[in-house]
């Protein structure tokens, strides 16, 4: 029986996880902290252009939304891999540990590592595509 729930499980923690943790990156701390004129700001200070900010908080609201949802929670993991991989950047000459002056890319390669497992994973069963999933199997026919 845990053989079969795990993985179940599995897929619907980290897609809660991931997800949680993208909305707030993009609904509270871009939008509400830091403000969307203010995030555009910081990605024009690191040399990327200052309108990517924009497009990113978008991918992070949907992928968030998407993950918990369950609903084609691959395309959501794949689509925010690379602005993961860019915070991984940002942060990099920061240090490792995120709790450095700036922040370290040990977070968001943790991050970035979490939606590549959750691309690998899918749906899950506790899911709005959960039959489209690769976690679920169907024991075969005896």
């Amino acid at each position: 029986m845990l053989d079969r729930l795990t993985p179940r499980l599995a897929a619907l923690i980290l897609r809660l996880s991931l997800g949680l943790v993208l909305l707030a990156h993009s609904l509270y701390l871009k939008m509400v902290v830091f403000t969307l004129p203010g995030t555009a700001e910081f990605f024009d200070s690191v040399g990327l252009p200052g309108l990517l900010a924009y497009g990113v908080f978008l991918i992070e609201v949907l992928a968030g939304t998407g993950l918990i949802a369950g609903w084609h929670s691959r395309v959501w993991a794949l689509a925010v891999i690379p602005v993961l991989l860019g915070a991984t950047w940002v942060h990099a000459g920061n240090g490792w540990l995120f709790t450095n002056t700036g922040g370290g890319w040990e977070y968001p390669l943790f991050l970035t590592a979490m939606a590549v497992v959750q691309l690998c994973l899918g749906d899950g069963q506790y899911a709005l595509n959960a039959r489209q999933s690769f976690v679920h199997h169907k024991e075969p026919h005896q």
